[in-house]
């Protein structure tokens, strides 16, 4: 008998640590200063915590991680920025946000009130955008605004959306961790930091016959977003385009819109000693609302 409780001791021990290590780890960041945007946060927080499969940090240790490195607010973050934030975060994921309520006004109706929160799942370990939403709500009422807003933030749909994306994330960074890069490969120079330092080391830069410029999406409208999105460009020795990562994301549609634009080029290749190379070139895009 206490041989078979031993046993099944055991068993409980590891079905425990197996669903242990199943869960994800993840930081809340405040959606802003005011009150309203911490009570979304802490809605969101709280809801989280519900679930099987996430174990969410503490809200202070959050904000004095973020603080100590120096995190502002931004939601138009490098890589780079955004995997040195979780490093300080210490989580699996985290989460990014803006709440606010504004009084808009409009020729077709009475004064209103919106009320929005711009939110970003970002994977701690590789820095990557991995989904983003902007769930907004309005009405004649202010609280009334406040509140179905904070509804849709606590509810299931918003928190499936959150779950799913951070089991894509999961298994996309565990298949990532087993690729076995090819020896046949060729090699892909990075770009010099500048032309004069390429000509001194027999360069020329990727040229593209025509330059495509990336429409601004009707998603980046309707939160009159204005960012700037970066993007690594492999460019074969053939001038034509392989792998495409984006190095700065902004959200609203704005990484995807670039990222499909910059495929749809054709470069003169690189050279190095007028010979033909493959190159990684970064490329910037700046976006801004059109005029009305």
């Amino acid at each position: 008998m206490r041989r078979l409780l031993l046993i099944a001791s055991l068993l409980a021990a590891l079905v425990s640590t197996a669903h242990a290590q199943q869960n994800s780890t993840i930081s809340v960041l405040d959606f802003g200063a005011t009150p309203f945007a911490q009570k979304n946060g802490d809605i969101l927080r709280e809801r989280l915590r519900s679930t099987v499969e996430i174990l969410v940090a503490d809200a202070d240790l959050t904000r004095a991680a973020a603080k100590g490195i120096g995190y502002s607010g931004s939601l138009n973050l490098s890589v780079s920025e955004a995997r040195d934030l979780g490093a300080a975060l210490a989580t699996d994921f985290y989460i990014l946000g803006d709440a606010q309520t504004l009084r808009r006004s409009s020729s077709a109706r009475p004064a209103y009130y919106e009320s929005y929160c711009s939110l970003f799942i970002v994977s701690g370990r590789t820095g990557r955008l991995l989904a983003w939403d902007r769930p907004s709500v309005e009405s004649d009422k202010l609280t009334e605004a406040e509140n179905q807003l904070s509804a849709k933030l606590s509810g299931a749909e918003m928190i499936h959306r959150i779950v799913i994306a951070i089991r894509r994330a999961r298994e996309d960074e565990r298949v990532e961790r087993n690729v076995v890069v090819s020896s046949d490969d060729p090699l892909i120079e990075d770009a010099p930091a500048d032309e004069k330092m390429a000509a001194e080391q027999g360069l020329s830069f990727p040229r593209p016959y025509r330059r495509l410029r990336p429409e601004y999406p009707e998603s980046a409208a309707r939160a009159d977003v204005e960012a700037m999105v970066d993007v690594l460009v492999d460019v074969r020795a053939d001038g034509e385009v392989g792998d495409v990562r984006v190095a700065r994301w902004a959200g609203f549609g704005l990484d995807e819109i670039t990222v499909a634009t910059v495929r749809q080029m054709h470069f003169f290749p690189a050279k190095k000693n007028g010979s033909p190379i493959p190159m990684r070139v970064l490329l910037r895009y700046n976006f801004r609302k059109p005029p009305r």
